[in-house]
């Protein structure tokens, strides 16, 4: 999944490489878009009167998985508010749920990535993006994989940023062994 719902965005092409190499190792893969999903700004007021069913639906496939690969965009930073808000709504007890059920998320592994065109790679978002993870009670693993001068790194689709390309994989091999220990 990507924290951006722009058209074109590197990071969205950086989550399909990655879920394009997850599929090649043998996981089972489900590319999840936020801008699928017609989120409100996170309120415990909506959350206790009505409960976004967008918000429900997407907290329903984390939930399903194992691991989640996130690419992050960084915004002034730290992550992105549309990433953020999509943790905060998965992150809220349903269906008679304890208040730290936290089941959408607890115990799964996660791996982080980022693309910017910027000379860091958005490596200051996921910086924050791994605390708010490790908040909620994700494993997430030590390798990441942040590409800096984006807008060079792609040819299309493909990533073709050298060094990107081998962190990459060896990131994603990374998550799919360790949600497999781990299940």
């Amino acid at each position: 999944m990507a924290g951006s719902g722009r058209d074109g965005s590197f990071n969205q092409r950086l989550a399909d490489c990655a879920a394009t190499l997850a599929s090649a190792q043998g996981a089972e893969v489900t590319s999840i878009r936020l801008e699928d999903f017609d989120l409100p700004i996170y309120s415990h007021r909506l959350e206790t009167t009505a409960f976004p069913e967008s918000a429900r639906r997407l907290k329903a496939l984390f939930v399903e998985q194992d691991a989640i690969l996130i690419a992050s965009p960084e915004y002034n930073g730290s992550v992105s508010g549309l990433l953020k808000n999509a943790i905060d709504w998965a992150s809220r007890p349903t269906d008679g749920e304890g208040p730290l059920a936290l089941s959408a998320f607890r115990g799964k592994v996660a791996g982080i990535l980022s693309a910017s065109p910027g000379p860091y790679g958005g490596l200051r978002g996921l910086m924050h993006l791994r605390q708010i993870l490790g908040t909620v009670q994700m494993l997430v693993v030590p390798e990441q994989a942040a590409v800096p001068f984006a807008d060079r790194a792609f040819d299309g689709a493909a990533l073709t940023d050298p060094v990107a390309a081998q962190v990459l994989p060896l990131l994603v091999q990374r998550v799919i062994k360790t949600a497999g220990s781990l299940k």
